[in-house]
């Protein structure tokens, strides 16, 4: 439902670099077909903004040998990509990814949410959300898909599209799509250009993924974007409480979210889980809530 820049401000803290997304996408097309982990190890050098020799420094090991590693000279041991990986601090995906480079099993796996395997985390998150009425919550992946959303959502929702069912499951085809909840964005400008400057950051943060880039074309295409969103301004702040406004029939409800991960996951669904938590911003919104609640339950 709402826009889901105030929800993305965790990736504001992860390092990125400035090279446009068509430049890192070339370099991924290279690290296909690159034997070893040493492209990963210079495109998350890259991202990081360290060079060899910090990073030589901040897994203990030589800078010769990480540069005899990074030309496919050497190959590392397990605990030596364990050691890169935490001084890179990579995610859980990208942790497996150079490990299964290197010529290693990966590490952690990636349980489907619905597996029985994670039954009382299922539990978990649907109380939370539910604990969230009359106001919306919702369930995001890294690559912001809408895994699960609260009866609160799907009311607000069908306030703003007059009844209409939305056309995407993933929250920033909702923001951009003109035909979605573009429409009623009062301050879509400020958000979608908030939910740019994260995306950009997100592919720095991740750059042998090709999700966030493709998803980036996707959301450019659209009409009335400014062509500046096209490259990442480095430099641009980003208010630490963004509130969206959205309007219908005279109607105004503006909120803001709060984000809830898991600390210390030790599967990779679980390390890329979202749950944002959306709170009125006046008591108009508020009350409006919870009149849909009542109606809702009384029909």
């Amino acid at each position: 439902m709402r826009a889901v820049a105030s929800a993305l401000n965790y990736l504001g803290g992860h390092g990125g670099d400035d090279r446009p997304a068509a430049m890192l996408g070339a370099m991924n097309n290279a690290i296909a077909f690159a034997p070893g982990p040493g492209p990963l190890l210079r495109e998350w050098r890259a991202a990081r903004r360290f060079s060899q020799l910090d990073l030589a420094l901040a897994a203990d090991i030589s800078a010769r040998h990480l540069s005899y590693v990074e030309t496919g000279r050497s190959q590392p041991s397990r605990e030596m990509v364990v050691r890169l990986a935490d001084a890179l601090t990579l995610p859980l995906r990208e942790r497996n990814a150079l490990l299964q480079a290197a010529g290693y099993a990966a590490q952690y796996p990636e349980t489907p949410l619905d597996a029985p395997e994670l039954a009382r985390i299922q539990r978990a998150v649907d109380f939370i959300i539910a604990q969230q009425e009359p106001y919306p919550a919702f369930v995001l992946d890294r690559h912001w898909n809408i895994l699960r959303a609260n009866a609160a959502a799907l009311r607000v929702n069908g306030f703003l599209l007059a009844g209409r069912a939305s056309p995407h499951a993933n929250m920033l085809r909702h923001v951009f799509d003109p035909a979605d909840l573009r429409a009623a964005l009062v301050n879509w400008e400020e958000v979608a250009g908030d939910l740019v400057h994260h995306l950009h950051a997100e592919i720095a943060a991740h750059p042998s993924d090709p999700v966030p880039r493709q998803l980036l074309e996707e959301i450019l295409a659209h009409p009335g974007v400014p062509q500046r969103w096209r490259q990442r301004d480095p430099g641009q702040r980003t208010s630490p409480l963004l509130t969206t406004i959205f309007e219908r029939d005279g109607q105004r409800l503006q909120f803001f979210s709060s984000i809830t991960v898991f600390a210390a996951p030790r599967d990779v669904t679980l390390d890329e889980l979202r749950i944002e938590c959306c709170f009125p911003m006046d008591d108009a919104t508020a009350a409006f809530c919870r009149r849909l609640a009542d109606e809702e339950a009384s029909g």
